[in-house]
């Protein structure tokens, strides 16, 4: 579990390195490939704080009735560690949780996808930055014989989380 976790925040971690300059940012949008994840990234406006983004991912995902299971504040765990002060990194985790049992009934390797992480991330120059991890859903259905219905529902979460992260790089209600 733990390795699965880390796996996941170096992916993350990583994709934030390679960040898009601010003035491509709002227009930021992943390409669909035949891969089958890619990296979603967006910008925080200027004039919102970290703290008013996240809020407002919080309040859009509450209204999308995805849960919001899990915030874990990784840069004050690594503060705690260093003792030296660190850049935000905050990942938090949404779920619907009937369909990610629907998945996992249907093929166990769904549950690397769960559930699903939006990094809220301060880069070295203090610019915010909202990053998922940004699942080709042809790519996945196809791959893994999914059903329309339910490819439909996966593309629904997907859709839910674009609009989670536009709600909290524009601070919104």
């Amino acid at each position: 579990m733990r390795r699965g976790f880390f796996a996941v925040l170096g992916f993350t971690l990583a994709a934030s390195m390679a960040c898009v300059p601010a003035s491509q940012a709002a227009a930021a949008k992943p390409t669909q490939s035949t891969e089958s994840v890619g990296v979603y990234k967006v910008a925080v406006d200027h004039g919102v704080s970290l703290a008013d983004a996240a809020e407002s991912m919080r309040l859009r995902a509450n209204a999308l009735n995805l849960k919001l299971v899990a915030e874990l504040p990784l840069s004050k765990q690594v503060e705690a560690i260093t003792g030296k002060p660190q850049h935000t990194i905050t990942i938090y985790q949404f779920c619907d949780a009937v369909l990610a049992n629907d998945l996992i009934s249907m093929n166990l390797d769904f549950a690397v996808y769960m559930p699903c992480r939006i990094a809220l991330i301060e880069d070295a120059k203090g610019q915010g930055w909202l990053v998922m991890m940004d699942v080709n859903v042809d790519a996945v259905a196809k791959e893994k014989r999914l059903p329309q219905a339910l490819k439909d529902r996966v593309n629904k979460v997907r859709n839910a989380l674009v609009d989670i992260m536009q709600a909290g790089a524009k601070g919104e209600l």
